[in-house]
C-alpha cells in the first residue's frame, strides 16, 4: 500500500509500519538534523576556546605608577631619616600589569621599589654602592621577607642603577620622607 501525506511519500508494510525509503533520509529533515549537530559542535568548540583565552590584564583607577614619570627630585634636600644598607634585586615581567598593593599597576619600566616593612608611599634614595649610582623613588608594593633582600626594585630602576646583568647588589637605602599609605 502506498500512501501520501504532508508531500512525504512512505509505505505500509503487511502489519501497517511505515517502511521507510532510502530517499526519505536524503530528505531535509535529517540534512538539517546532520548540520544542527555540526553547529552545535562548533559552538561549543568555540566556547571552549573563548574559555582558554587569555584573561585581560587587571587595571586600575590609579594612574601614578602607568606611563607617567613622578619628579622626585624635590626631596634631594629633605634630611635623611633612616639609613639601611644590604642586598637589592630587581622583578620585571613576571609582575608586569598587575596591581601592585597599594592599588596601583605595576609597569616594569618605571621607577619604583618593593619593600617588606616600609609604608606605602615612603620616598627613599637607594644607591648602587658597586658604582656609586642613585636615585630616588617611591615604595609602592610590598615584597615578600627574604632574609637576604632588603629591597626589590623595578626593571627601570635596576637599569638606572646599572645591575640588570648582576641581578642583586648591594645597596644604601636613604629615607626621605614616610609615607602615609599602607603598612
Amino acid at each position: 500500500m502506498v500512501g501520501y501525506s504532508a508531500g512525504t511519500r512512505y509505505a505500509k508494510n503487511k502489519k501497517g509500519a511505515v517502511k521507510r525509503s532510502l530517499s526519505y533520509f536524503k530528505t531535509t529533515k535529517f540534512i538539517s538534523m546532520k548540520y544542527s549537530y555540526k553547529i552545535l559542535i562548533t559552538i561549543f568548540l568555540l566556547i571552549i576556546l573563548k574559555a582558554c583565552a587569555p584573561a585581560p590584564r587587571f587595571t586600575s583607577d590609579k594612574v601614578t605608577g602607568w606611563g607617567i614619570e613622578e619628579n622626585l627630585e624635590s626631596y634631594n634636600n629633605n634630611i635623611i631619616l633612616e639609613t639601611v644598607t644590604g642586598t637589592a634585586s630587581y622583578y620585571s615581567d613576571q609582575f608586569h600589569q598587575r596591581i601592585t598593593y597599594s592599588g596601583e599597576v605595576y609597569n616594569m619600566n618605571n621607577i619604583s621599589a618593593a619593600h617588606p616593612t616600609y609604608p606605602m608611599n615612603t620616598i627613599i634614595r637607594i644607591t648602587n654602592l658597586d658604582n656609586n649610582k642613585s636615585t630616588i623613588l617611591r615604595i609602592n608594593d610590598k615584597m615578600p621577607f627574604h632574609p637576604e633582600r632588603i629591597i626589590d626594585v623595578s626593571l627601570g630602576t635596576a637599569k638606572k642603577l646599572d645591575f640588570v646583568k648582576e641581578g642583586l647588589i648591594n645597596v644604601k637605602i636613604e629615607v626621605l620622607q614616610w609615607g602615609d599609605g599602607r603598612l
